[in-house]
């Protein structure tokens, strides 16, 4: 059952590495799998939190909701530049085609944001961002 969130984090992945808008804001190299917590560059998106849930849409059990839990960070005090970088990331999502295959015998039904939260970091150095991507998953 986990495999879903594996190949929902890599067509999110993919999705955000081939943005132009947001590659301008955060490079590529920059938008990892980590270990979390604070990264340690600048900006960042660390990729990786996820959570699958059986909705009961099927009787087979074949349709699962995929959420995906993203972390947002800038070297700066502000909320400017992270806002600035979650609203790339939104755009890359959802101006993006849904459905067809993820891979893994795995189709995708539909992919959104969810909810994207700015959040003032504890330390008062960074900007946080958090993202949650919400997606329907179906066996191909």
């Amino acid at each position: 059952m986990t495999d879903q969130a594996y190949y929902v984090q890599k067509a999110v992945y993919e999705r955000l590495v081939a943005t132009p808008a947001l590659v301008d804001l955060v490079p590529v190299a920059n938008i990892v799998d980590d270990l979390g917590g604070l990264p340690t560059v600048f900006p960042g998106i660390i990729l990786g939190e996820g959570q699958i849930v059986d909705e009961g849409q099927r009787i087979d059990r074949s349709v699962k909701r995929v959420y995906l839990t993203c972390h947002l960070w800038t070297a700066e005090p502000r909320l400017n530049e992270v806002k600035k970088i979650g609203g790339a990331f939104a755009a890359a999502i959802e101006t993006s085609t849904n459905g067809g295959s993820l891979g893994g015998g795995f189709y995708l039904g539909d992919l959104r944001i969810r909810d994207v939260r700015y959040i003032r970091d504890p330390s008062g150095q960074n900007g946080h961002g958090v993202v949650t991507v919400d997606t329907l998953v179906g066996r191909a």
